[in-house]
């Protein structure tokens, strides 16, 4: 008896010293997501692999360079960018087009599927969800393979390509791009970044000898430098054994050059620039602080400063958001925030969007609220609510982790390469997270924010406008140092009474009165009590995630022409309102840590609901549905908000070219004063009323039982069925039932052609065609049509792109609408080099045509088929598959399950029914427009 006790007495303290939490060690390193194997070859190479099958029998490839443009001598701007183009134009394995051509015939899609991009410290390539099937592991390591160290590089391509870089650079100037560049200066303190905007210079561009890029090339792409990275659905052992074999013959670079990183030196004083353009006509503030960032290995101590990092500018956002939807407030939005600037350096950046004529208005009382916090830190309530939040995105996060797309992985992988950050193991992370919430203070809450907002490193750039009193830097320095010393500034301070979303709604709960299984789909219809039906079904392919939606027939095709305005700015409206008892910002406050939201949509001929949440939050979604049903809210205060918000806009898109285009467009195909295609006008701003969206919402959304309605994710019948029940059969109904309207805008005239000359900064020429004709809806159509206009991009990037250098991404799309017209579209949209936009307009034309004549290659219609195959097997992976399932099973009376309305079609689609297509949008008695915009001499 005796050695009993001593042993349940040691059991005893055992199991209390267990219990006891152990000191956090700040200096021990991260946990280590042991799931991604990491590795390095003799020569230098880094590799990544990790086994995941969030898309079944798929895999994506990475090849990140450790090289930008911050690399280039003065001379050489912009090639690093120009490698990038040209690693797609010719390899030792792949000339030509190879590689596009080879993984486009197993239903890649260029620019979608198979991509890249050029930074300031990096070049990172991607071959994303290719099949794991027919010998393409191999095929795709050997792409990565020839990236690193084999691109042909031949004079004919290098000057084939100057024309598509000189469009992507004409397509992305714009006033506000140029005001970008201007203060690039001021933001980077006069540092090499300042002149390495990765576009360079067209000068670089098109004057280049051959040999500068291929020195370019040999200089930097090398082992020491690279990183491959292979996440899919593969055998991590065999991955890597390829990998050894295929890489490790890649010589190493004898005497390399150095790799430097380059920083950005401090300044005391604070760095001002200030820029108009004629075709900006809003203002925006930008105050940035620069901190330098440690490349050592992360530590606890680092989770530590990110989490209260994170948390204070968070909390900070939080107060700026509150102060922004205020009638008075002097600013339309402004953001706070705290991140990666470059390699070496975080940014603690402020960005504000004043009402016109309120620069120095904007910027005082923003950086009043930044210094509430820096003089007096965050309440209690904010911490509890900002903790709450974090670790209910740490829980969603680990049961989601199998489910993490293929580049976020390479995101945290990259950042490992490049950064030297730690790829964290996430349930231990958080492990940790939740003692150091525990552990966290106010006061080290307080000194958080107090270093950030730094006296030093700061700049201030002022997009202004012209002929207006924008922030000058004398008045910027002394607002700043007013603020900072303004003793009348007081804490801040918020109450919230406890209630929850439906505290003083009286609920009387409904009954399910019927359940009715269908074994085509595995869904479960309920009918409600109420008279309302709720198609369900459990679906955990992406684990703690459930969708809703909620889709009745209406729309904006039954109100009155005068309406119209009001109804485009409803869900606006709503969502600044807030919900219930509670405007947004309180709404925001008790919706702390859940993750459940609910959207209005109204668009022409429906009205909808639209809603998602993790399995715990299911609850609060229902409730969300419930309120906007029995108690919206329409909040009078956040009415002047939006007005304020819609003036700007109109101020904002007048000289905005874009807008010019946009409008001269609708003017063209609808008249000048169509109540249906109205442009967003002053006239436009007046017409909409408080009154009539109040009106119109109570209208659209009168009658619940009108709504059809779609629930699916990872919530079981047993834990929804009670919820239907009490908040959603609860909902009092009409039972009315309403269709739309076949009332939209026409064009003008079936054929239009026009010319627009608009004056232009810089100078470039922007096309918009379109064909359309109405024909009865089937899925043969649809699958046609949508192969039409994958065929056209095909030939156009060919064309246009390759062959012509005349446009960076022209684009070309074919659709069949269902509803409310049953009609095939087909359109061509592209910025171009205006001494070229005739005979690229030729050209698209003529593609189309020689389609409907029947030219199709037995090579292109394969791809487009295996592509649809490809992306349909993929999509069967996400829950989202299901929401179609059930929507039109439902709604429209096709199962797409049913290979006889999907895989039969495309596996039978010959070059004739595509020919078809084209031929009646062509010469079937459909309609069309040229509109093609031009620079006024």
């Amino acid at each position: 008896m005796k050695r009993t006790l001593i042993f349940l007495f040691t059991l005893f303290v055992a199991f209390t010293f267990k219990a006891v939490a152990q000191p956090l060690n700040y200096e021990s390193p991260l946990p280590v997501d042991q799931t991604i194997k990491k590795g390095v070859l003799p020569n230098g190479m880094t590799y990544y692999i990790k086994s995941t099958d969030v898309v079944k029998d798929a895999a994506s490839y990475y090849i990140i360079q450790n090289v930008g443009s911050i690399l280039e001598n003065e001379d050489q701007r912009g090639l690093a960018h120009f490698l990038e183009h040209m690693a797609f134009n010719g390899t030792e394995h792949f000339p030509g087009k190879g590689i596009l051509n080879t993984l486009q015939k197993h239903g890649a899609v260029f620019g979608k599927d198979i991509n890249a991009y050029t930074g300031f410290d990096e070049t990172v390539y991607n071959l994303d969800n290719i099949p794991t099937k027919d010998g393409l592991i191999d095929t795709c390591l050997t792409v990565l393979n020839d990236w690193s160290n084999y691109l042909l590089l031949t004079d004919e391509e290098i000057d084939a390509e100057r024309g598509v870089i000189k469009e992507e650079w004409r397509s992305g100037q714009n006033g506000r791009r140029r005001l970008f560049e201007k203060a690039l200066p001021i933001t980077f303190n006069h540092s090499k970044y300042a002149d390495r905007l990765p576009i360079g210079l067209m000068s670089v561009v098109e004057g280049f000898d051959y040999k500068a890029l291929r020195d370019f090339y040999h200089d930097w792409y090398r082992t020491d430098l690279q990183a491959i990275a292979v996440i899919g659905d593969v055998n991590v052992d065999e991955i890597e054994q390829k990998i050894k074999e295929k890489f490790s013959n890649i010589p190493p670079v004898k005497n390399p050059k150095e790799r430097v990183i380059v920083d950005i030196p401090d300044n005391k004083e604070m760095g001002y620039t200030l820029g108009t353009d004629p075709e900006v006509s809003t203002a925006s503030i930008t105050f940035g602080i620069r901190h330098k960032k440690s490349l050592k290995p992360e530590m606890v101590a680092d989770l530590k400063r990110s989490l209260l990092e994170s948390m204070a500018t968070s909390m900070l956002s939080a107060r700026i958001s509150e102060l922004s939807q205020k009638p008075d407030a002097s600013f339309l939005a402004a953001f706070v925030g705290y991140g990666q600037f470059t390699r070496s350096s975080n940014v603690f950046s402020i960005q504000i969007y004043p009402k016109p004529n309120k620069e120095k208005e904007a910027f005082k009382e923003v950086l009043t609220e930044v210094e509430r916090s820096v003089k007096f830190g965050f309440t209690p309530s904010e911490i509890d609510r900002s903790i709450a939040e974090f670790k209910s995105s740490y829980e969603n996060q680990i049961a989601q982790k199998n489910d993490i797309s293929h580049d976020k992985i390479e995101n945290v992988i990259q950042s490992n390469f490049l950064s030297n950050s730690t790829m964290t193991d996430v349930e231990k992370e958080y492990e940790l997270a939740k003692q150091i919430f525990k552990e966290i203070t106010p006061q080290q809450l307080h000194e958080t924010i107090k270093r950030l907002y730094s006296k030093e490193n700061r700049y201030l750039n002022v997009t202004g406008v012209e002929g207006k009193d924008n922030l000058t830097e004398d008045q910027a320095k002394d607002i700043i140092s007013t603020v900072e010393n303004d003793s009348s500034i007081q804490p801040y301070s918020e109450s919230l009474d406890g209630k929850t979303l439906v505290s003083d709604l009286n609920i009387q709960d409904g009954k399910v009165l019927k359940t009715t299984p269908n074994k085509e789909t595995g869904a479960t219809t309920f009918v409600l009590s109420n008279g309302i039906k709720v198609h369900y079904k459990f679906v955990d392919k992406e684990k703690d995630k459930v969708s809703l939606n909620a889709v009745s027939y209406g729309g904006t095709s039954l109100l009155s022409d005068d309406e119209l305005p009001s109804a485009n700015l409803l869900g606006n409206l709503i969502s600044m309102s807030g919900l219930g008892d509670f405007n947004a910002t309180d709404l925001q406050k008790i919706l702390a840590g859940k993750t459940a939201n609910v959207r209005i949509g109204l668009d022409d001929i429906t009205e909808s609901l639209s809603g998602s949440s993790n399995t715990k939050d299911v609850e609060t979604m229902l409730q969300m549905v419930y309120v906007y049903f029995e108690k919206p809210r329409f909040d009078a205060d956040a009415f002047q908000v939006l007005e304020s918000n819609i003036d700007d806009y109109v101020v904002r898109r007048s000289k905005n070219l874009d807008e010019k285009m946009r409008d001269s467009l609708t003017v063209t195909l609808y008249g000048k004063n169509n109540p249906k295609k109205h442009i967003f006008n002053q006239d436009y701003a007046d017409a909409i009323s408080f009154e009539k969206i109040k009106n119109i919402y109570k209208e659209r959304f009168a009658d619940a039982s009108d709504f059809e309605f779609f629930i699916i994710g990872d919530v079981k019948e047993e834990q929804l069925k009670p919820l239907l029940e009490k908040y959603i059969a609860s909902i009092p109904t009409k039972n009315v039932t309403e269709t739309y309207k076949k009332n939209g805008a026409e064009w003008l005239s079936n054929n239009i052609d026009k010319d627009i000359y608009l004056t232009m900064e810089d100078p470039k020429a922007t096309v918009n065609i379109a064909y359309k004709k109405e024909m009865p809806y089937s899925n043969e159509n649809f699958i046609y049509t949508k192969a039409l206009g994958d065929i056209l991009q095909l030939r156009v990037d060919e064309t246009v792109r390759e062959s012509e250098g005349g446009a960076y991404s022209p684009s070309a799309f074919a659709l069949f609408m269902r509803e409310p017209k049953s009609l095939a579209y087909v359109g061509f949209k592209f910025d171009c080099n205006p001494d070229m936009v005739d005979k690229l307009v030729d050209i698209v034309n003529t593609e189309l045509q020689k389609i409907a004549d029947g030219n199709i290659s037995d090579d292109d219609l394969n791809k487009i088929r295996t592509n649809f195959i490809k992306e349909r097997e993929q999509a069967k992976d996400k829950n989202g598959y299901d929401m179609s399932l059930l929507t039109n099973y439902f709604r429209y009376n096709e199962n797409i399950n049913d290979p006889k309305n999907f895989e039969d079609i495309v596996n039978k689609m010959s070059k004739d029914n595509i020919q078809g297509i084209a031929k009646d949008v062509l010469e079937g008695g459909g309609k069309s427009f040229e509109v093609v915009f031009k620079p006024k001499q």
